[in-house]
């Protein structure tokens, strides 16, 4: 049975990743890619979907400690037993010739026994490959694809797993490499799995050394820093929201999406924190996948894509699969990529005008981009979309949606006033000043003091938490603060913020059930209070998410108050985000960028 989400850690080669339990369990990992049918898909099941277990054969099977090595993604796990004491060490190599999982098995103290379980699936746990013994290792195949093992311990096939018993003595090491590879192609080259981790290691310290983070959460920050650079599909700079899919947001519901691929507003977000840090490279890669993957007609331009641009990623649903506690349907691809969503132009337009701002190399065609974008919202902006969270429930006149439709024209002004670009700013100012009146007129209810979630609606939504962070209002401003208390007052359990209602009754975002707490909306909340001068509650908001992580510093995307569980996709760069920008704020750090 799968552990709880906040169990898990996260070890990856920016190509692809897996989780790695408590108990020594691998319970996901996809192959070659982070979209990839799984390998390892015991998380949504059971074993029987794939899974590879190293740990003790005595004593409790769940660890005493575990912990990253510094500023790596390199996960140390340590049992202590009656027999002594063990370390196991994972990590997946930056990728070469094929992708590797690594798992080092370190004796620290005494003699301790220890079983490893490997349950090689392909195809999200459908499909056992045929098994076989060649030169010292085990290799699998099935179809197009195919694995080898190689391994420091002997291993034999039982009951279509592979098992292995050996003892490690303090001072040993015994070591474990699986790789994954087409299976038409001749088998890779052994990887020395001691050199791998020597190497991984320097290159981590390596990829940190930039960082200009120098705040009291340095190590909250920096391990934000590394989820975000672990989620980044290296070839071609594109970033996933998650690696994996539909764990829940309502355990036993039916609120399951996969997030394996590159939203566009989530991506933009992740730009921003980069260039706060310091990682220029990172932005301009970023900006290059943008620029190829929204390529073409600006009325094509889609919410996400797969991680090379790929448009088509047609939803389905994995019917052999239990799903996460119970948690059905498990679903691959998302139908929210055919959705109107008016946010985003806004925000793409906004990480443009800010990598500008950071000296990222300009090119014409970026501009051109950020025209043909331009073009696109003044056809549109006055329409309703399904908004910042993608409702299924049909499509309404949402606020942020407006607000960031201003903000696409107002970066497009302050870009060519200010690095002396071509542009119609007079026309550009006043659909501006339009979409500005618009919001405040309609969007805002005087009567209780607040913006509200759509035109007409009484309800509320955290999104609107954002109107003073992207300059739409100052935070001075009456309004603003009546929308952050109303925020506080109506959306928050228990401290904690959720995006909106769901009742069916109020907000129809076409789902049945509730959700989780979400933890992007509780750091935005932290903002607000702090730009409306309430800066000791901020901190205190603050510290508390932080509280929230796991043991390796992770965050799912909500948190269940009921249950005291993280739920949703793991670990979810969207809420890794925030955090970074809010530990920069509340240190007092030059405020820049989509802040206006």
């Amino acid at each position: 049975m799968p552990g709880r989400i906040e169990d898990y850690a996260l070890i990856g080669d920016l190509q692809s990743a897996a989780l790695v339990g408590f108990d020594g369990s691998i319970d996901w990992l996809c192959f070659p890619r982070f979209d990839s049918p799984a390998f390892f898909a015991a998380l949504l099941g059971d074993e029987s979907n794939g899974r590879w277990q190293i740990r003790p054969r005595i004593g409790d099977p769940r660890a005493t400690r575990r912990r990253y090595r510094g500023d790596t993604l390199i996960l140390e796990t340590e049992w202590e037993t009656s027999a002594g004491t063990v370390r196991l060490v994972d990590f997946m190599p930056h990728r070469g010739e094929a992708p590797d999982v690594v798992r080092i098995v370190e004796g620290l103290s005494g003699e301790v026994p220890m079983c490893f379980e490997l349950r090689a699936r392909f195809d999200y746990g459908n499909v056992v490959p045929w098994m076989s013994r060649s030169d010292g290792q085990v290799a699998g195949i099935a179809g197009p694809e195919s694995i080898w093992l190689r391994g420091g311990a002997p291993i034999e096939g039982r009951d279509f797993a592979h098992v292995s018993e050996f003892t490690v003595r303090a001072g040993e090491r015994v070591p474990f490499v699986l790789t994954w590879h087409p299976s038409h192609l001749p088998e890779p080259d052994p990887v020395d799995a001691m050199a791998a981790l020597e190497e991984t290691e320097r290159l981590w310290h390596d990829w940190m050394r930039p960082c200009t983070y120098t705040g009291r959460h340095g190590d909250a920050v920096r391990r934000s820093l590394i989820t975000l650079k672990a989620l980044t599909y290296a070839p071609t700079g594109g970033i996933v929201a998650a690696p994996t899919t539909s764990l829940p947001e309502e355990l036993g519901g039916l609120r399951n999406w996969d997030y394996r691929y590159c939203w566009l507003r989530d991506a933009t977000m992740t730009l921003e924190a980069m260039l706060r840090s310091g990682y220029t490279d990172e932005a301009e890669a970023w900006r290059q996948w943008l620029v190829r993957a929204v390529a073409g007609d600006p009325e094509d331009v889609q919410i996400m894509y797969g991680v090379a641009g790929e448009r088509r990623l047609p939803e389905w649903e994995v019917s052999w699969l239990s799903g996460y506690e119970g948690s059905r349907p498990v679903r691959v691809g998302n139908a929210a990529a055919e959705q109107l969503q008016l946010d985003v132009p806004g925000e793409v337009i906004d990480s443009l005008y800010l990598a500008r701002r950071a000296g990222l190399r300009p090119t014409p065609q970026v501009w051109s981009m950020s025209y043909a974008l331009l073009r696109f919202v003044e056809r549109h902006w006055a329409e309703p979309d399904e908004g910042l969270w993608e409702v299924r429930g049909g499509s309404r006149h949402f606020v942020h949606s407006k607000v960031m439709c201003w903000v696409a024209f107002d970066r497009a002004i302050r870009t060519v006033r200010e690095f002396d670009l071509p542009g119609p700013v007079g026309h550009w100012e006043r659909i501006r000043n339009r979409i500005h009146r618009e919001v405040c007129d309609r969007g805002f209810d005087p009567v209780r003091g607040t913006f509200t979630q759509s035109y007409g609606s009484q309800e509320l939504d955290a999104a609107l938490l954002l109107i003073p962070q992207v300059g739409f209002l100052p935070p001075t401003d009456p309004r603003v603060v009546g929308t952050v208390e109303a925020v506080q007052r109506e959306l928050c359990l228990d401290g904690l913020v959720r995006r909106y209602p769901t009742h069916q009754s109020v907000t129809p975002d076409g789902l049945p059930g509730e959700e989780g707490a979400f933890l992007a909306c509780t750091f935005w909340l932290a903002d607000g209070l702090r730009m409306i001068g309430r800066r000791d509650e901020a901190e205190e908001l603050f510290e508390r998410v932080l509280a929230l992580r796991n043991d390796v510093g992770l965050l799912a995307e909500q948190y269940d108050l009921r249950a005291g569980r993280q739920v949703g996709n793991f670990p979810q760069a969207f809420s890794h985000v925030p955090l970074i920008h809010t530990a920069y704020d509340l240190e007092g750090h030059q405020t820049w960028g989509r802040r206006g």
